[in-house]
């Protein structure tokens, strides 16, 4: 059964300036959660669809890994499909408005595993929302000095 978490936040910039910050390596540094990591799989960072990337929580000697493919692409949206402890897609859109842009984020996503699943719901799941929330803060944040 998929869960899905949504957050969306009103961005006074560009729809193309908003893209950028999600498309670009270090700007998305700029936004992604401190623990994050994300670098590309071969040499050159891509939103391209079929391009790969990483997605690695810097916890000590884990180092949990999610394996990523963009499977979407059009300009103003891009959806990574992820693979590791927990599959689904992250799903974000640029909508323009006339104050700037909504950014759409929707997170689908299963776990496998009913023992990651169980801890993901008891321990993760609250936090995981609040960061998604926060991501798209640091993201406005990062859009709108840009402008």
């Amino acid at each position: 059964m998929s869960q899905v978490l949504e957050q969306s936040i009103q961005i006074n910039a560009t729809a193309t300036v908003v893209e950028r910050c999600i498309t670009d390596l270090a700007l998305m540094h700029r936004w992604l959660n401190p623990v994050l990591r994300c670098e590309p799989v071969g040499e050159v960072w891509s939103t391209d669809v079929g391009s790969q990337s990483r997605f690695i929580i810097q916890i000590p000697l884990l180092q949990p890994t999610l394996k990523s493919v963009v499977v979407e692409r059009q300009p103003g949206l891009v959806v990574w499909k992820f693979e590791g402890f927990f599959q689904g897609r992250d799903r974000w859109e640029c909508q323009p408005t006339q104050k700037g842009t909504l950014l759409l984020n929707r997170f689908e996503f299963d776990i496998p595993n009913p023992l990651v699943s169980w801890g993901f719901k008891t321990f993760a799941a609250s936090w995981t929302k609040q960061d998604m929330e926060a991501q798209l803060r640091r993201l406005k944040r990062v859009a709108e000095e840009q402008n």
